[in-house]
């Protein structure tokens, strides 16, 4: 990055964080506070949607120089959406939806760069196709009652125990654990050019 500025995460996922930590980036945690809305049940849509609302919230009362990330990760199973789970019993239903089958883990990532006069926003969505293995009745059970689906989308972590069974993935693995920190850099650097080509 060209210049330093002051780079607030809309989320308090701790994974989130991390990614970004990863990277060189320590950016100020604060959460959206807004009643999330969805219109679409497309997950392209949706995490669009819910990411644009988390970083528009937040970005209302920052200070010019600022650049917000807001995110929101879906998984989806033949294009119904796959929330987390609200019981293990919950978390067992989607395991087992899951095991055996290709799904698709949908991000959105919505940047707002706070201006004197105006914010400017860019908006994407980042796709990784995952193939699981098949699962024994004991392993579903296994996974779905201990702690870790519990608080994920689509009732695993693929940086957790839930790796045993994951075959392959196509695309960014970054995007599977919540956020895709690659394109994120260059699209915040892009951001930053535009606007250092506009001073």
């Amino acid at each position: 990055m060209k210049r330093m500025m002051k780079l607030v995460l809309a989320s308090a996922s701790p994974r989130r964080k991390e990614l970004l930590a990863q990277i060189g980036i320590t950016p100020f945690i604060e959460p959206s506070t807004i009643v999330e809305k969805v219109t679409s049940t497309v997950p392209e849509e949706v995490v669009l949607e819910l990411s644009s609302q988390k970083a528009q919230d937040v970005a209302q009362h920052q200070e010019a120089g600022t650049i917000v990330i807001g995110a929101d990760t879906v998984v989806a199973l033949d294009g119904q959406i796959l929330l987390k789970p609200v019981s293990h019993e919950d978390a067992y239903r989607m395991l087992s939806m899951l095991q055996g089958r290709n799904h698709q883990v949908y991000t959105g990532v919505t940047m707002v760069s706070c201006g004197q006069r105006e914010n400017k926003v860019k908006s994407f969505v980042e796709k990784t196709e995952v193939t699981v293995y098949p699962m024994s009745e004991e392993e579903i059970k296994a996974y779905a009652f201990s702690e870790e689906p519990m608080d994920k989308a689509g009732a695993y972590g693929i940086q957790g125990n839930y790796a045993a069974f994951v075959k392959g993935i196509t695309g960014d693995y970054n995007n599977v654990v919540g956020l895709p920190v690659g394109r994120v850099y260059q699209e915040m650097k892009w951001m930053l050019e535009q606007e250092g080509n506009n001073d």
